[in-house]
């Protein structure tokens, strides 16, 4: 199997109920979609100190209308004690959680699932489990957190992180660095240089369209540090993938309309702006951007417009 096809596998893992259970096992009874309050009802006894951050205007990916973090000093786990985490809900369901410092030894202690390597990172897909054993972090994520591949996100509410990124790209706009039709040469300086780290892996063959994805982590877009998967055709950038979150799809519809007007097509799928070229994808969360000669071809070959 092609080393693409391996990451590609990695990326998309398949989560299964068994997750939550590990969850509950780890963390005094606390589970994945658990509520606020209940999960705080069991982890106070545990904790040194806890101290909670309501966010008045969400930008988290999976939150809709309400985002709340939930941090932790010294939790005794029961497999040892942790020195930071932070639990996050997005809509009163913990969706989130991000541990530091003797993380990775305790919450892998009960781990059987077999690991899978990306990059820096090391996957547990049947456990929700994601870690980064060079700086002792772990992320425990739900299935819809996964694909917008939050792993990669550090918390600016967990405890180490004294001076969190200020995230200053708040607009819907595609970033000016996005040059479609530029050469890969010229543009992966550019999407580097945006990005907190990127990887560069050769397609399968299934789009026809596109032969290599440059994957970029962390670059700033409607009030969040996202990925974008830059794909490009006989060496030109084509197609952009931005990564978001169901809960978020109101957020990013009324910021495309801010930079771009009215919506010109809508199905159950998709919305469409600007000519074809930028489309709000509802079935899997994303916005798909596409060069002036694919907006053409999907309007005609796809949508049948």
């Amino acid at each position: 199997m092609k080393l693409s096809l391996i990451l590609t596998a990695i990326l998309v893992l398949t989560i299964t109920s068994a997750g939550n259970a590990q969850t509950e096992l780890l963390f005094n009874g606390v589970e994945l979609q658990e509520s606020l309050q209940s999960a705080k009802d069991k982890m106070k006894p545990f904790t040194d100190k806890m101290e909670l951050f309501e966010v008045e205007n969400p930008t988290f990916p999976l939150s809709k209308d309400l985002e709340a973090h939930l941090v932790c000093s010294n939790y005794k786990s029961n497999y040892g004690t942790i020195s930071e985490l932070v639990f996050t809900f997005a809509d009163d369901k913990l969706v989130y959680i991000q541990a530091h410092g003797n993380a990775v030894e305790a919450i892998t202690a009960i781990i059987k699932d077999t690991v899978q390597n990306y990059m820096d990172y090391r996957f547990y897909p049947k456990d929700h489990i994601v870690t980064k054993p060079s700086e002792d972090k772990v992320w425990v994520l739900t299935e819809e957190a996964m694909h917008p591949n939050l792993f990669t996100w550090d918390n600016p509410y967990l405890p180490s992180n004294k001076e969190p990124k200020k995230i200053t790209y708040t607009s819907g706009r595609i970033p000016d660095f996005i040059k479609f039709g530029g050469n890969l040469d010229q543009l992966k300086p550019n999407l580097e240089r945006a990005s907190d780290f990127t990887f560069t892996m050769e397609l399968d063959g299934s789009d026809p369209n596109a032969q290599l994805q440059i994957d970029c982590f962390g670059i700033e877009y409607a009030g969040f540090p996202r990925k974008f998967e830059a794909r490009f055709g006989d060496g030109k950038l084509n197609v952009l993938w931005i990564l978001t979150g169901k809960g978020e799809e109101d957020r990013i519809r009324q910021k495309l309309i801010s930079e771009y007007g009215p919506v010109i097509f809508k199905d159950d799928n998709w919305e469409v702006f600007n000519n074809w070229q930028v489309i709000l994808r509802k079935d899997k969360p994303e916005v798909l951007v596409l060069s002036e000669e694919l907006a053409v071809f999907y309007k005609r070959d796809y949508f049948k417009q």
